[in-house]
């Protein structure tokens, strides 16, 4: 996604600033985990399509492949469905391996893109460089850090850690689902906040319906067979009342997301694509098997677990690439427990301890992915940390004492964790089962 919007925003920049007729040739540049794993997590796809002037939120995925089908044919591209250029991806999207960074980057992260437009004589017209940062949120260099979120717009109640927020609630005698629904009807209306959080909801029931549906091998070579639809047959099968049933349904709902995800399907980035399963399962699970579930809960679930995703995104981070696996499916753990909390109407506090027990057992997790490919450990391992995030919910409460670490402390191990991990085990494919497992 972070790369799809970075090819878009260059292209819609060339036409706002009159450049877009001068250009007769553009070369994008991949650097990074952006270049080491960019052909397994489909970049080279998504930066011919946001040239294009696609939108990942918009566009039709039944439209894909014969836009790229007839890209690559024909070898030339509608720069923002505007201006026909040829485009030649061996000399024109280049995947640097021996580099991390674009050369005279400011930023440093191990996602840059480099954007050039040049003109008929060969000159270079303009160039731009980008980083994906996670969930598909992008920064140009010229911008250098991403902004913080809680300062974007004037909010009610902006918070940067977890104890600001529970006592920035508890003075207010607020819940954090209640705090957050009014920093976000501070941007729109409360009615909008509701349709958008259960328009959001109902995208990801498609997901995981069409991933129980669907069969086949994923694309990409590892000739992975897609598993969601064979299990939920057995589940549906099973005469016996099994009372972990429902835990493993939850593994169902995951790996019926990722397996969408691995094949190029519509998902929810929550809070990144390799992390999509965790957040909806666990949702499902509240829909499915709480008693007493409704509309009110989920509401409940995904204002909460959006706080704690911001927690994260403030101080720590949700990319795989800088500071491994911990940061998408830990992350992912971690807001679906205090989402869950919330749903079955739990205190600040339980929420806050659920939310730290989901991270604190997923520190210093890598992120190795087979081939480049978000398959293997990736599918699995949302199904993992959906389950984990129920029984960190469970624990919290069940919990009558306070309990040790913070969310705060966590989340700042979390990202120190991350820095000093090795940079082979943090989506690269250099190292891990990426290494030591054959691609065949």
């Amino acid at each position: 996604m972070g790369p799809m919007r970075a090819a878009r925003r260059f292209v819609l920049s060339l036409g706002e600033s009159g450049l877009l007729d001068r250009t007769t040739r553009v070369q994008v540049d991949l650097y990074g985990s952006l270049a080491l794993t960019g052909l397994g997590h489909g970049t080279d796809r998504a930066v011919l399509l946001g040239l294009s002037g696609e939108e990942p939120s918009t566009i039709d995925p039944e439209t894909i492949d014969p836009k790229l089908q007839q890209i690559r044919r024909a070898h030339e591209l509608s720069l923002a469905g505007r201006k026909a250029i040829r485009f030649v991806e061996a000399t024109d999207l280049l995947f640097h391996h021996d580099r991390m960074f674009p050369e005279g980057a400011q930023t440093q992260h191990p996602n840059g893109v480099r954007f050039a437009s040049f003109d008929d004589s060969g000159a270079i017209v303009t160039s731009e460089v980008f980083f994906s940062i996670g969930g598909g949120f992008i920064v140009s260099d010229a911008e250098g850090a991403a902004s913080s979120i809680m300062t974007t717009a004037e909010l009610p109640y902006p918070f940067k850690s977890a104890a600001e927020l529970l006592e920035m609630a508890a003075e207010k005698k607020l819940t954090i689902w209640e705090l957050m629904l009014e920093n976000e009807s501070a941007l729109r209306s409360p009615e909008e906040v509701r349709s958008g959080i259960l328009k959001i909801w109902s995208v990801m029931q498609g997901c995981i319906d069409r991933g129980m549906q669907t069969e086949g091998i994923l694309p990409g070579g590892l000739n992975v067979r897609r598993r969601a639809p064979r299990l939920a047959a057995r589940l549906r099968e099973k005469r016996s009342v099994d009372p972990l049933a429902p835990l493993d349904w939850v593994t169902v709902y995951a790996m019926a997301v990722n397996e969408e995800n691995a094949a190029g399907g519509r998902v929810v980035t929550a809070p990144t694509n390799g992390a999509a399963g965790v957040v909806p399962a666990v949702a499902r699970y509240y829909r499915d098997f709480i008693p007493g579930a409704d509309d009110e809960g989920i509401l409940r679930y995904f204002l909460t677990s959006g706080a704690i995703g911001i927690l994260y995104k403030e101080n720590a981070s949700i990319s795989g690439a800088e500071v491994g696996c911990q940061g998408e499916v830990g992350v992912a753990c971690s807001m679906a427990a205090g989402g869950l909390m919330a749903a079955m109407s739990g205190t600040n506090g339980q929420i806050e301890h659920a939310a730290e027990i989901g991270m604190e057992h997923n520190l210093g997790m890598t992120c190795d992915p087979i081939g480049g490919l978000v398959q293997i450990p990736c599918i699995e391992r949302n199904a993992m940390g959906a389950v984990k995030a129920v029984h960190a919910c469970r624990i919290a409460l069940n919990e009558l004492e306070s309990h040790k670490v913070s969310l705060d402390q966590v989340i700042k191990t979390m990202y120190l964790t991350g820095l000093d991990m090795q940079s082979r085990y943090k989506e690269t494919s250099l190292a891990g089962l990426a290494l030591n497992v054959i691609e065949c």
